[in-house]
């Protein structure tokens, strides 16, 4: 169950304090890792819990494959994210992408999972990645961060047995409008450091010396059972109480856990890219996913997570 850490968001209204690197993200969007208070360890399971995983190795977007394109968030318009983003998995989602592009794709996952896992890049001063990749109009300039590690973990419930998820189930966490909406649906994106992994943050951790920043993105994991998609993207598949039960008349699918670690350079500033106007904010921070899994895979995640085991691709 994923316990949340509550702090203070910042309000759209507020003036940003003196910039940092190129980003002008405010100095107030940085925390020292040692301040963050302990997280304290989840409740335990229920007698009818799933506590089994499965991890799947999609690689860490070696290959650059990026766009400003998305296909969750906003599907049909090129370009609508005015930020790039990592891609692992299906290879080829793009704002044009129809669930029989995606199942007919490449894929950078084994067993055919040529599901959709994508976020925001992360950048640091200098020279930015290949070119088009710098987009000076809408401020994500940089050098882009090439993931040191990409975990994929599903996970089960901490109160029930999980059902199948359907081909082609759109997933959605945190908010790319955050910051303008005062922190509005952010609370499951966290930051971390992979030497003090007790602590999680709201805002960019700086970090010891030889650790790691990490992201932390967990998806909604209660399905409506009728539809993959809803106007708003989210309605369809909303996160669990804070108990892990999922509302009445939704069913438990397995929850998609992210992480994503970098090696930033010692004392760099660093920021993930944006909408202008949500000025890198860490509580913009967010993470897509399109399911688009074998029948027969599927099945072999639910198994082992309802069963208890470790499992993996």
């Amino acid at each position: 169950m994923l316990v949340v850490l509550t702090l203070v968001v910042v309000a759209a209204c507020s003036a940003p304090a003196s910039g940092t690197g190129n980003f002008g993200a405010p100095v107030s969007d940085y925390v020292d890792i040692s301040q963050v208070p302990v997280t304290p360890p989840p409740a335990p399971a229920q007698p009818d819990a799933s506590t089994g995983t499965w991890r799947i190795d999609c690689g860490r977007d070696q290959q650059g494959i990026h766009n400003s394109d998305n296909l969750v968030g906003d599907p049909g318009d090129p370009g609508g994210a005015h930020h790039f983003h990592d891609y692992v998995g299906n290879v080829s989602v793009s704002a044009r992408s129809t669930n029989q592009s995606l199942a007919a794709a490449a894929t950078t996952c084994p067993d055919g999972d040529r599901s959709a896992y994508y976020w925001p890049v992360l950048r640091v001063p200098g020279p930015g990645g290949p070119p088009g990749l710098d987009d000076a109009a809408d401020h994500n300039v940089g050098q882009i961060l090439v993931p040191s590690s990409v975990l994929l973990e599903y996970r089960g419930s901490p109160v029930s047995s999980v059902v199948p998820m359907p081909e082609f189930l759109r997933a959605t966490t945190g908010n790319a409008h955050g910051f303008t909406a005062g922190g509005v649906n952010t609370d499951h994106v966290q930051w971390s450091c992979s030497g003090a992994r007790d602590r999680v943050a709201r805002q960019y951790p700086r970090c010891g010396p030889g650790q790691q920043v990490v992201r932390i993105f967990d998806m909604p994991s209660c399905w409506n059972g009728r539809s993959t998609d809803s106007a708003d993207h989210r309605m369809h598949l909303v996160f669990p109480d804070s108990t892990g039960a999922c509302p009445n008349d939704t069913f438990p699918v397995p929850q998609l856990h992210m992480e994503i670690s970098y090696s930033v350079p010692p004392g760099a500033d660093y920021a993930i890219d944006s909408f202008p106007e949500e000025q890198h904010s860490p509580i913009s921070d967010h993470g897509d996913y399109i399911e688009v899994m074998p029948d027969s895979l599927m099945a072999q995640v639910v198994s082992c997570i309802n069963s208890g085991r470790r499992c993996g691709s």
